[in-house]
């Protein structure tokens, strides 16, 4: 008998998480192919596939696409404001258009969302059934987010969308923007260092989002956080301590907001508290559940 080929295809595949879940997959022996906007093999334009609709035997769907809320050469302006909603909503909503009208469709549609859905408190816990009210720009762009890949009822496509804390990877990501600075012995906490960061490994997150597509129980909210919850200042001693570099030059608040301005700024001065109840519940295995074994590999990387 021929082997069946799996083919997924994935919004944003040429991004930090992107080509991360795209090598594990091709490694898994699964066929690719990349919504982009860059051409190439394996590979189709959003125009494409609002044109063409999905590409035969497509049997995962996953969008990851988003335009890096943290690029620190953007100002944070209406415009930049407007491509980061739509490179979120738009794209998942192009996604979700695109299964409905499909005439084969495929097993399940992953999308991606973020922990700033959950507002930032020093003693509240969040898990995937917390109760969510939107109380700023972020949290408002995660809701619709998630909105936006909401499948009519009676598609038959399994839905997951995971709730996705900071990423920590060498080549993108937060780390590739304070790896120079702390190697250079310049690191330190941001602002109080006392607020929550949660964090997960980038082969976590790239396992999670495969351990969905292959798994026909998991559904609904995950949240894409490692079980140990740290704090920035536990964050930042831990990224010192793999470099062997001290950290003791903290960075301001008030400099924080002036480089990113203060709705950004939230993003690195305030936290959340965030529990992965159901991405445990489902069994799921984290190689790096703690920071320093995380953070370890990543210098290693």
């Amino acid at each position: 008998m021929p082997r069946i080929i799996n083919t997924v295809l994935i919004g944003g595949g040429s991004g930090f998480i992107g080509s991360a879940l795209t090598n594990l997959l091709r490694a898994k022996g699964y066929d690719v192919i990349v919504v982009s906007r860059m051409p190439g093999p394996q590979r189709i334009s959003w125009n494409d596939l609002a044109e063409s609709r999905l590409p035969q035997n497509v049997t995962a769907v996953v969008n990851l696409a988003g335009q890096n809320v943290l690029d620190p050469t953007r100002r944070w302006t209406p415009g930049f404001q407007q491509n980061v909603w739509a490179s979120r909503v738009n794209t998942t909503a192009s996604l979700a258009q695109a299964i409905v009208k499909a005439a084969s469709k495929p097993k399940v549609f992953i999308t991606i969302s973020g922990v700033g859905i959950y507002k930032p408190s020093s003693s509240e816990e969040y898990d995937e059934d917390s109760d969510l009210t939107a109380f700023d720009f972020l949290s408002r762009l995660c809701h619709k987010w998630e909105e936006g890949g909401q499948l009519p009822a009676g598609t038959g496509v399994r839905q997951v969308t995971v709730r996705s804390g900071v990423v920590l990877g060498k080549y993108g990501g937060m780390i590739r923007q304070l790896y120079v600075p702390f190697y250079m012995g310049l690191g330190g906490p941001i602002a109080s260092g006392k607020q929550f960061l949660p964090w997960i490994h980038i082969d976590d997150m790239a396992n999670l989002l495969a351990f969905a597509i292959e798994n026909d129980k998991v559904q609904g909210v995950l949240n894409g956080v490692a079980p140990q919850v740290v704090t920035n200042k536990e964050f930042t001693d831990a990224f010192a301590k793999a470099l062997w570099r001290p950290a003791f030059i903290p960075l301001p608040e008030f400099a924080v907001k002036l480089a990113f301005g203060e709705e950004r700024a939230k993003m690195m001065t305030e936290g959340q508290k965030v529990i992965p109840k159901r991405t445990l519940e489902y069994g799921f295995k984290y190689e790096y559940p703690d920071i320093n074994s995380a953070l370890s590999a990543v210098v290693a990387q």
